[in-house]
């Protein structure tokens, strides 16, 4: 859901354009932590800090078909209480990565761009084979190695090109020294990648004993990488393979391919059911994140199929006639009147649309239909609070707070709180709230400021006095003071 309020959210930033070329390998820690940028541990109810920064989409239908597809494969490799999170990233470029052992982070574009659910679960069996091989520590450890390695062998060529200026004079050094120093850097850059690329050929190993452990064929795996590999043939022929992090794909997919086709279940398919659900995922990402006429494009007049209609109908309401849209979505709910996302979508247009009285009935029947999701809580408490009706303002405390107990890190939560309170007049509590909210985005300045005055008007000594006291005392380390 988007911050204004749409069923897909993005957390800092405005959907992604389509990149000018597509990552084939899947990158693993190295960009990241090469760059410096190792996430800490993020303090109790902060906002993760893996994800701060970062366009993550948030959406109960696509998250729950996506834990669905990890679930298996982190098991099978022995985490599956470790709480891995699937993170959603609003980027077209085809990727997937890991890079702190509690998240896998896939690009919407990989979403796009996998025709299977096979497809999508062999990326998550490769990320798996990195998160249990350990590859992030070894790799942290390898980086820390190559630096102190690059610094000594720098400090080693200075020594050599000043030595050679007192014996021999300064003729010629200022060339000859630039190639002093950069050689052996270049050869602890060669030695780095190597490691990183028997890491990739590790994962790609792991991923597909992984998929066979679960009955599962490594065949969506194989053919994703070799589609994508005839798509970038052009611009990997004159690339160096000693200078790239991930085996060559031509190389990748063969040795893939081998592997893959011992297991005894090469030949398994999807079922129809799990088809249906991964094709509604890619019609709901195209109808929100791409313009109308790709949404048309991609989904024909002729195409009369649920994911057509569900995509043409998101891309209705976001874009041109809701009035339109509306029809369209009931014509969804009529065909799967138990589908909860449907009822969803209605409701998050009629909301959108300036009509938020409408958007209740709607949204209280998807809270009913999904039996706990504290997104669409949190919705259905948004719809409340924008009636500006006091009488339902106790109903919003409620749905939200319960919604912040499964989602102790989502800032609209607070937001809508602090709003649902001051509604009420409960302004000690309505700062709290907003103090939290700021807290989870990493605003501890502002956060510390609120939770002052919080404190000034609640009971000394009690619970929410002592969640403020907390804030206050907090330390502003990796965050924005």
């Amino acid at each position: 859901m988007i911050e204004d309020g749409t069923p897909i959210r993005t957390q800092s930033a405005t959907p992604a354009g389509r990149a000018a070329s597509r990552a084939v390998a899947l990158v693993t820690a190295f960009a990241i932590a090469s760059a410096g940028v190792v996430p800490a541990a993020a303090p109790a109810h902060a906002q993760d800090q893996a994800l701060r920064g970062l366009p993550v989409i948030r959406d109960t239908e696509i998250e729950q078909l996506l834990r669905e597809y990890a679930q298996p494969i982190l098991k099978a490799a022995g985490l599956a209480k470790q709480n891995v999170r699937v993170v959603v990233i609003s980027n077209r470029a085809f990727n997937a990565f890991v890079m702190d052992g509690r998240h896998i982070f896939i690009n919407a574009g990989a979403l796009f761009d996998a025709k299977t659910p096979n497809e999508i679960i062999g990326v998550f069996a490769h990320e798996t084979g990195h998160l249990a091989g350990g590859h992030l520590a070894r790799l942290r450890e390898q980086l820390a190695t190559a630096q102190t390695a690059s610094i000594i062998a720098m400090m080693a060529s200075i020594g050599a090109m000043v030595a050679g200026a007192r014996s021999g004079g300064s003729s010629g050094i200022g060339n000859a020294g630039a190639a002093a120093v950069m050689a052996p850097q270049s050869a602890i850059m060669r030695s780095l990648l190597a490691y990183i690329r028997t890491q990739e050929d590790q994962a790609d190993h792991a991923g597909v004993k992984f998929l066979t452990a679960t009955g599962q064929s490594p065949r969506g795996m194989v053919e994703l990488f070799k589609r994508l590999s005839n798509e970038s043939l052009f611009n990997s022929r004159f690339i160096d393979p000693y200078m790239q992090t991930h085996p060559l794909p031509a190389d990748r997919v063969a040795a893939l391919e081998t592997m893959g086709k011992t297991s005894p279940y090469w030949d398994r398919k999807d079922s129809a059911e799990l088809q249906l659900r991964h094709d509604m995922m890619r019609a709901k990402l195209s109808g929100f994140l791409e313009p109308p006429d790709t949404v048309a494009r991609r989904y024909p007049l002729g195409d009369h199929s649920l994911p057509a209609r569900y995509a043409l109908a998101i891309s209705a309401y976001r874009h041109s006639d809701l009035h339109k849209a509306i029809a369209q979505i009931d014509g969804l709910i009529a065909a799967q009147p138990g589908n909860p996302f449907f009822q969803e979508l209605k409701g998050q247009a009629l909301l959108e649309g300036g009509r938020p009285a409408e958007a209740i009935a709607p949204l209280r029947r998807a809270v009913q239909l999904a039996h706990g999701a504290p997104l669409i809580d949190i919705m259905l408490a948004q719809a409340l609070i924008a009636t500006n009706n006091k009488a339902v303002a106790e109903e919003a405390v409620a749905l939200l707070r319960s919604a912040i107990n499964r989602e102790p890190e989502a800032p609209e939560a607070y937001s809508q709180l602090a709003m649902a309170y001051g509604r009420k007049g409960d302004l000690a509590n309505a700062d709290l709230a907003a103090a939290q909210a700021a807290f989870t985005r990493g605003d501890v300045k502002t956060a510390r400021q609120l939770a002052t005055r919080a404190k000034t008007r609640l009971p000394i000594g009690s619970p929410a006095w002592v969640r403020a006291d907390d804030i206050v005392n907090v330390k502003p380390t990796n965050a924005r003071n």
